[in-house]
């Protein structure tokens, strides 16, 4: 059994870093072309993957981690939603699907938890419960910005690319984030914390020049 453990860890370790490389080359070219798009699709195929495989992984004896079920879920919510903002862009759309709801509600009620956890463990001793509530409330913000998207998205020209450029770009920390703490090994809350705030930097840079662009 630890065999095929071992084999999926691999593997999961495999498809991110190929997600890891697609995500950075998505960044390198040309926005809205051809190769952005295939590496794109190629980033989010890989990152989903990679993190669905780790889930169950996440729950077995000696490896049960509630953290890395967690952040799992918050990287697939991520890509997923950036993914699926591009189905905004069309004129034919009026309002938002069930399935971007579901996404959307899903990550609302885990970011939820784990805000409510890491302020439990605050005072129960509960490790790494201060990145509880800093990816909770990152979640809980992020999702709280998602429904007034989904409200609103007909008002603005270019909130649907807002909206991918956002959560594709947080995406790409996570999985940069990934790489330091699992393939560095540097399990630390600036390890875990300073991509992130790096990446906030990047994209409300990003989100300023397109929201000029069309002034």
């Amino acid at each position: 059994m630890e065999q095929i453990i071992t084999i999926v860890i691999y593997l999961h370790a495999f498809l991110g870093g190929c997600g890891l490389l697609a995500g950075i080359g998505s960044m390198g070219v040309k926005k809205g072309g051809e190769l952005h798009k295939n590496m794109g699709k190629i980033f989010t195929l890989t990152m989903i993957a990679s993190c669905i495989i780790i889930i169950p992984i996440s729950w077995l004896p000696n490896h049960e981690s509630l953290f890395l079920f967690l952040i799992s879920i918050f990287t697939i919510y991520l890509v997923l939603i950036g993914y699926r903002a591009l189905s905004f862009r069309s004129r034919k759309k009026l309002k938002a699907e069930s399935i971007d709801l579901t996404i959307s509600i899903t990550m609302f009620v885990f970011s939820l938890f784990m805000i409510g956890y890491g302020t439990y463990g605050l005072f129960n001793q509960i490790p790494d419960n201060i990145l509880y509530i800093i990816f909770g409330g990152l979640g809980l913000f992020l999702t709280i910005k998602n429904f007034i998207f989904y409200k609103n998205f007909k008002k603005q020209k270019i909130a649907w690319l807002l909206t991918h450029l956002t959560h594709m770009i947080s995406g790409l920390i996570a999985s940069i984030t990934a790489f330091i703490v699992a393939g560095l090994k540097l399990w630390t809350v600036a390890a875990w914390v300073l991509p992130s705030v790096i990446g906030t930097i990047y994209i409300i840079y990003w989100r300023r020049k397109m929201k000029a662009s069309i002034i």
